[in-house]
């Protein structure tokens, strides 16, 4: 078993300072140590690094009650965090038997959830699973020498609303992006042998891996660390280039009738911004339309202002307007 050093994270549930956290201890802390940490969030999505945050999360809903989503730097599916929810992470030297060997880490998770009464597996996709359903999900990426492999463990998170965050709601997407794979879910509290709360729950894990009082390893932040930390959330964690600009580029179609005749929409986004728009109408011409749009943030309301400004220049009615604000980012219609 690893000897790992424990790094507080002060208690934060700031989902951008954890995410700079793990990255700076990835990069920047002694190679001579592995290191341990383990945090919470506030509601937040947390994307894949190389995921399309529209083809993970019900985006309207996400917007409408304010909860924010980050990328983070490993690869992997789309998961929801809350208070309810403990994430781990262990971050050790590189070697080639460790990386995708994601038992190799878990293991010692597992048998600590066994002895709490929990019947924790391991499926072929790296989950943890209790009676047949995930309770936690796991991701790796490795650079220069040093590797991080962390996951999440949901203890007593609001299943339903998890289930609301990530159901997609606009799917006629295309897109090379890695796609998540849907799991039934439960909480490690419906499991254990006697109830406990979060806060002694996280103690046990803590004390369990470090196989000591986290006292006696852990590693205290100093100033300079946490000036780093907070320079690399403004750069990185707290950007819209990183969090949703990074999304792989993708297509739209989509086609509706309006008066009496048929418009076709194709568009892409690269790199957070339509780079290519083409609407179709056998009577309509909206070349200039399509130039006012080319470029504009793939965003609700950059996308409605830059339509509103093109009404009032008498490129489109209102009517049209309300149509191909639904048609460029909206709901795909049911059924």
């Amino acid at each position: 078993m690893i000897s790992y050093l424990y790094v507080n994270n002060g208690e934060t549930i700031d989902p951008a300072a954890n995410l700079a956290l793990e990255e700076y201890a990835l990069r920047q802390l002694s190679p001579e140590n592995d290191y341990l940490i383990l945090y919470r969030n506030a509601p937040s999505v947390i994307v894949g690094r190389n995921q399309n945050v529209l083809e993970e999360v019900n985006d309207a809903y996400v917007r409408k009650k304010g909860i924010p989503v980050f990328r983070r730097i490993s690869g992997g599916g789309t998961v929801y965090h809350e208070p309810g929810n403990l994430n781990f992470s262990f971050i050790t030297r590189y070697e080639p038997s460790r990386l995708h060997n994601y038992r190799f880490f878990n293991e010692p998770v597992v048998q600590i959830l066994r002895s709490l009464g929990v019947p924790a597996e391991m499926n072929d996709r790296n989950d943890i699973l209790a009676d047949g359903r995930k309770i936690s999900g796991n991701a790796q990426f490795s650079s220069k020498g040093r590797m991080i492999s962390h996951g999440t463990l949901l203890f007593d998170a609001d299943l339903e609303e998890l289930d609301r965050v990530l159901e997609v709601r606009m799917k006629n997407i295309s897109s090379r992006s890695q796609k998540s794979v849907r799991s039934h879910v439960a909480n490690i509290s419906e499991f254990l042998e006697r109830p406990m709360n979060i806060r002694k729950f996280h103690n046990i894990l803590l004390k369990e891996l470090l196989q000591c009082e986290p006292e006696q390893k852990c590693y205290e932040l100093g100033e300079a660390d946490r000036l780093a930390i907070q320079k690399l959330q403004n750069r990185r964690y707290r950007t819209w280039e990183w969090n949703v600009a990074r999304s792989p580029r993708f297509q739209i179609h989509r086609s509706k009738r309006l008066q009496n005749e048929e418009m076709n929409l194709h568009l892409e986004v690269e790199k957070g911004r339509i780079r290519h728009l083409d609407i179709q109408t056998k009577t309509a011409d909206y070349t200039s339309l399509v130039e006012a749009l080319t470029g504009v943030r793939y965003d609700p309301d950059a996308i409605a202002g830059a339509l509103n400004e093109a009404r009032t220049t008498g490129l489109l009615d209102y009517a049209t307007q309300q149509n191909l604000l639904s048609m460029l980012y909206g709901e795909d219609e049911k059924g």
